[in-house]
C-alpha cells in the first residue's frame, strides 16, 4: 500500500473539476465492510451511498481494497485530513501508528470513473494454517497439490449466508417474495450470540416497544437495524416497512437478495454433484457457446451480474451466450466449463431432471422460475452463471514452526508502512503452520478452497471451537503479543488465518 496523496494544486482546477470521483485503498483490520463504510462516511460528512466498492471482503481478515467516493466539491486533502482525523492527530502519529479502528486509507486520488459491485477480476489471498496436524509433509504437500491442479467445488463460503441463527438467505427470500413485514422483523428480531448491548437493543424493540430505547442503545456498526429504526422515528409510525427497508445501504440490501440467489446455487451444485459427480460434464449441462480465451477468464463477478433486456439494448456489451450440452458435444468439454445459473428471469436453466430439479427448488419458495421481474427494481433479478469447479492461480505454499499463537506469521501492508520488520520463524517451535498464497477469480471462496484442503466444516462457530481447544493456545504470550497481520492486494488482497488444522 502506498502512501501517496494527489494534491488538489498539483493540477489546475478546471481539470481537478472534472473528476467527479475520489478514489483511495482501504486496509481494514476484523472489520465488516459495510461497518467501516459506514464509518468513513460520518468521518467525512457524506450520505453513505457516496461511497462504492467493487466488492465485500472478509471481517475476519487483514484486507485491502479500492473505495471510491462521489465527491461534490471535496478535495483529496480534504478526504486525508477527515478520515485520519488531522485536527487531532499530528502528521508524525498518522504516518506513525497504527490507523484508528483498523481503518487505514492511503493512495487517495481523483478519477473520473466510478466502482460498483464486480468491478474486479478476483482476489488474492495469504493464509495461515496454524496446529496443522498431517501424517507427513508429503500427505500436506498431496493436498496443496490436488488443490493447485484440479481446483475446487466453487461453493459460495458461509460467510455468504451470515453467522447469526437468522441467515441472509432467509431475508433475501422475504424480499423477493414483497414480505416486507416479514423482512424487518428478521432483521431486527433477538438472536443469540451477539453482544450485551446489541440483545438488549433488540429487546428493546421487540419486546418493550420501545422504539427510542432501542435506538439508543443500538450501535452505529449494526447498520441495517439503525436505518429501520431511523426510518421509523423519522414518520413516526412503522407503515411504510418498504420505505424503510429502502433507506438501509443498496449494497447490504442487495447483499440479502444475492444470498439467497447463492443458497439456491450452492443446493443445486451440491445435488448434481451428488447424482453425478463432479469429475466431468453430464447431458443437460450448461456450458459457455464460445470458451474464453486465457487472458479473458472473468465470470459474472455476483449475483444478478447479467445484464437485463433493458440492458442489452443500451449499448452495454451483451452478456455471453450459453448452451445445454447433448450426446453430440458433451465430449468436447471439461468439469472446469460447465456452469449453473443463478436464478433470475434473462437466464437458462440446465435440461433433463437437474432443470426440473431447480424450477422445483424455486416453486416450493413461492417464486416463479420464470419471473424474477418486481415492481421495486432493485429487487429485479436477471441471473448470472457461475462455474461449478474453480481452478486458482499461482498457488504456493510453505511450511512454518513457531510456538506462541500470538506472534504474527504473515506481514500486512500497515505492518510495512510502519518498518516492522517481516515475521520471523521459529526453527524448533512446537507447532506446524501452512501458510498459502493463492488467486481467486470474483466471487469464489478461500474458505471453499481451505475446505478442500483439510476437509473440515468452515463455519464460524466450528473453526472457532478449534481454535479454542488448539494445544498452541497453552503458549500464549510465550513470544510477545504484536498484533497479527497479512499483506496483499485485490486484484485485491484478503489475508484470513485459521486454527487447529487436521489432514487426512
Amino acid at each position: 500500500m502506498f502512501i501517496r496523496v494527489a494534491l488538489g494544486s498539483r493540477r489546475a482546477p478546471s481539470d481537478r473539476d472534472h473528476q467527479p470521483y475520489i478514489h483511495f485503498t482501504l486496509q481494514k483490520t476484523n472489520r465488516d465492510t459495510s461497518d467501516v463504510l459506514a464509518y468513513l462516511a460520518r468521518m467525512l460528512k457524506v450520505d453513505g451511498r457516496s461511497l462504492t466498492t467493487a466488492g465485500t471482503k472478509d471481517k475476519r481478515a487483514v484486507t485491502c481494497q479500492r473505495v471510491c467516493l462521489k465527491r461534490g466539491r471535496m478535495t483529496v486533502e480534504e478526504v486525508w485530513d477527515k478520515v485520519n482525523q488531522s485536527g487531532r492527530r499530528t502528521q508524525d502519529q498518522i504516518m506513525q501508528e497504527r490507523g484508528e479502528r483498523g481503518i487505514r486509507v492511503a493512495d487517495i486520488d481523483y478519477r473520473k470513473g466510478h466502482l460498483q459491485l464486480g468491478m474486479l477480476k478476483g482476489n488474492e489471498f495469504l493464509i495461515t494454517l496454524r496446529n496443522v496436524k498431517a501424517p507427513s509433509t508429503e500427505a500436506i504437500n498431496q493436498s496443496m497439490e490436488v488443490l493447485k491442479t484440479k481446483g475446487f467445488v466453487n461453493y459460495y463460503g458461509m460467510q455468504r449466508f451470515g453467522t447469526a441463527s437468522i441467515p441472509t438467505h432467509a431475508i433475501g427470500l422475504a424480499l423477493l417474495r414483497s414480505d416486507w413485514a416479514k423482512a424487518i422483523d428478521m432483521i431486527l428480531r433477538p438472536r443469540p450470540g451477539e453482544t450485551p448491548e446489541i440483545q438488549e437493543a433488540r429487546l428493546a424493540w421487540a419486546v418493550e416497544k420501545n422504539l427510542d430505547k432501542a435506538l439508543q442503545l443500538m450501535p452505529r456498526r449494526v447498520v441495517a437495524e439503525r436505518c429501520i429504526l431511523e426510518s421509523f422515528q423519522r414518520m413516526g409510525n412503522t407503515r411504510n416497512m418498504l420505505g424503510a427497508l429502502s433507506t438501509i445501504p443498496r449494497n447490504l440490501r442487495m447483499m440479502y437478495v444475492h444470498a439467497y440467489q447463492s443458497y439456491v446455487w450452492n443446493a443445486v451444485v451440491s445435488e448434481r454433484i451428488r447424482r453425478y459427480g463432479h469429475e466431468k460434464p453430464i447431458v443437460g449441462d450448461i456450458v459457455y457457446e464460445e470458451k474464453l480465451t486465457d487472458g479473458d477468464q472473468s465470470e459474472a463477478s455476483s449475483p444478478g451480474a447479467a445484464p437485463s433486456k433493458k440492458q442489452k439494448s443500451s449499448g452495454k456489451k451483451p452478456p455471453r451466450q450459453v448452451k445445454v450440452l447433448t450426446e453430440d458435444d458433451v465430449n468436447q468439454y471439461t468439469i472446469y466449463d460447465v456452469l449453473m445459473p443463478l436464478p433470475g428471469t434473462d437466464v437458462a436453466y440446465p435440461g433433463g431432471e437437474l432443470g426440473e430439479l431447480y424450477r422445483q427448488f424455486l416453486k416450493e419458495d413461492g417464486l416463479n422460475p420464470s419471473d424474477f421481474n418486481r415492481k421495486q427494481r432493485e429487487y429485479s433479478l436477471a441471473g448470472s452463471y457461475r462455474k461449478i469447479v474453480h481452478l486458482p492461480k499461482l498457488v504456493s505454499w510453505s511450511l512454518l514452526r513457531y510456538t506462541d499463537p500470538e506472534l504474527p506469521l504473515a506481514q500486512s501492508d500497515e505492518d510495512g508502512i510502519l518498518g516492522i520488520e517481516p515475521p520471523q520463524t521459529e526453527e524448533s517451535g512446537k507447532f506446524l503452520a501452512l501458510q498459502i498464497r493463492l488467486q481467486l477469480g470474483t466471487a469464489s471462496y478461500a474458505t471453499m478452497a481451505l475446505r478442500e484442503i483439510t476437509k473440515v466444516d468452515t463455519s464460524t462457530h466450528v473453526q472457532t471451537l478449534l481454535t479454542v481447544t488448539s494445544e498452541d493456545q497453552e503458549y500464549k504470550g510465550a513470544g510477545g503479543t504484536e498484533m497479527e497481520g497479512v499483506a496483499g492486494s485485490e486484484l485485491m488482497n484478503e489475508v484470513e488465518e485459521a486454527e487447529a488444522v487436521a489432514f487426512e
